[in-house]
């Protein structure tokens, strides 16, 4: 469920007019709505009372700070997978003690900063990473509580560019070499092995790649208590789908009474990681028609969106469905809508079937909310959008529409190139 509605003809965002919005803030915008952040938030973590949890929000998904505050308001912890992300939810007001620091390739300088700041958990993605950590741990002279990210060899069924959880994929560590790992953990000094983690994948939208791997987890961390390692958290990472077109996604509560049936006796902390499923479709990317032209017998409908705002559907070949912010009486037609960069990539739709949209007009494109301005560009120079946050009839710019001085911040001309 969401906060998008429409009145009449018109895009409502709660209780403010879409088009309303655009006009101030002109297009491209990404619109977002507190409401729907708020109730995903509230659905996701009451399907798990009764079980110890921490749900700690997958920030790459979208990290604006004010996002990451939402969730840190309904007492959210954060997932986190770089040093700029623990910058993030720090200034987002999130407590050290509710951050997991996942990612392949942390550096010595991102380590010292999570040691330092004293979050909860870091899980150790290779023995190369484990002995830095140690290192670093041993020169500060701080306990640091560590997980190992095991990976289960469970295909999660999902587009190949975001599976995690395989042999072929970058991530994590085959338990039979985490087990000779948490034994070198154990006698270490300063490392406290205080959880199991895992991460298969994203938009999966089938329940039992998740309960394949809750099981082995489970068993390992039985397991690792047979050999005197008390584990008291179990981090299952995220991945649970969302509709965008006509995906039966599973809901929250089916998800978390599977989950909850596999662990009722395990005695652990479960830490869940959702992104997308708790952003996803609480916003949306709204841009105006600049023209359309029609070659032969194809049209495109061109906008000043493009796929440095959303890159989804050029990157994965990813549907999200495409609505008119004022709708009206027309007949439909099959269109491309494509955006002013130059590639031939850069689309939102391809022959698409929508009502007739002529210069002017505003589409809403829905589900932008999860991996949509964080993974934007400055590709072909131009400016990235404005966010902004709406709150019933009220609205709040999170972020500004960048200026174009902000293209060329950090840049120089050496002295000898200058005429």
């Amino acid at each position: 469920m969401n906060f998008f509605h429409y009145k009449g003809d018109e895009l409502y965002c709660e209780e403010l007019r879409v088009e309303g919005i655009a006009k101030k803030t002109k297009t491209p915008v990404y619109i977002y709505s507190y409401k729907t952040l708020k109730r995903h938030y509230e659905v996701f973590n009451s399907a798990f009372r009764g079980l110890n949890h921490m749900v700690c929000y997958s920030c790459k998904a979208n990290s604006n700070i004010a996002v990451i505050a939402v969730f840190g308001s309904l007492g959210g912890g954060a997932d986190i997978v770089s040093g700029g992300e623990l910058f993030r939810v720090s200034r987002a007001g999130i407590p050290p003690e509710r951050v997991v620091y996942s990612g392949v390739g942390k550096t010595g300088e991102e380590i010292t900063r999570a040691i330092k700041t004293g979050i909860l958990m870091i899980n150790i993605e290779s023995e190369g990473e484990l002995n830095l950590i140690s290192k670093i741990a041993t020169r500060m002279k701080k306990e640091v509580g560590v997980s190992i990210r095991v990976n289960p060899q469970i295909d999660p069924k999902t587009h190949p560019y975001i599976t995690t959880g395989l042999k072929k994929n970058k991530f994590g560590i085959v338990w039979e070499d985490a087990i000779r790992l948490y034994k070198i953990i154990k006698e270490s000094r300063y490392l406290v092995p205080i959880g199991v983690s895992s991460h298969i994948g994203s938009q999966i939208l089938e329940l039992s790649p998740f309960l394949d791997a809750v099981r082995s987890l489970r068993e390992m961390v039985y397991q690792l208590r047979d050999m005197g390692i008390g584990i008291r958290y179990l981090d299952i990472g995220g991945g649970l789908g969302i509709t965008y077109k006509d995906e039966a996604a599973p809901h929250p509560e089916e998800y978390a009474g599977a989950i909850k049936e596999e662990l009722k006796d395990a005695g652990i902390t479960l830490i869940l990681e959702p992104g997308r499923v708790l952003v996803g479709n609480s916003g949306i990317l709204v841009t105006r028609v600049i023209n359309v032209k029609i070659v032969s017998e194809k049209t495109f409908v061109i906008v000043d969106g493009a796929m440095n705002d959303l890159i989804r559907p050029s990157l994965y070949d990813a549907y999200h469905e495409i609505v008119p912010v004022h709708k009206r009486e027309s007949k439909k037609e099959k269109v491309d809508v494509v955006g002013p960069i130059c590639e031939s990539g850069d689309f939102f739709a391809k022959d698409r079937l929508l009502s007739q949209l002529q210069e002017g007009d505003l589409i809403a494109i829905k589900g932008a909310g999860a991996y949509g301005f964080s993974m934007s560009s400055n590709y072909n120079s131009r400016r990235r959008p404005p966010e902004v946050l709406v709150v019933d009839e009220h609205y709040f710019i999170i972020r500004k529409r960048e200026a174009m001085r902000d293209l060329i911040r950090g840049e120089s001309i050496p002295e000898f190139l200058r005429v």
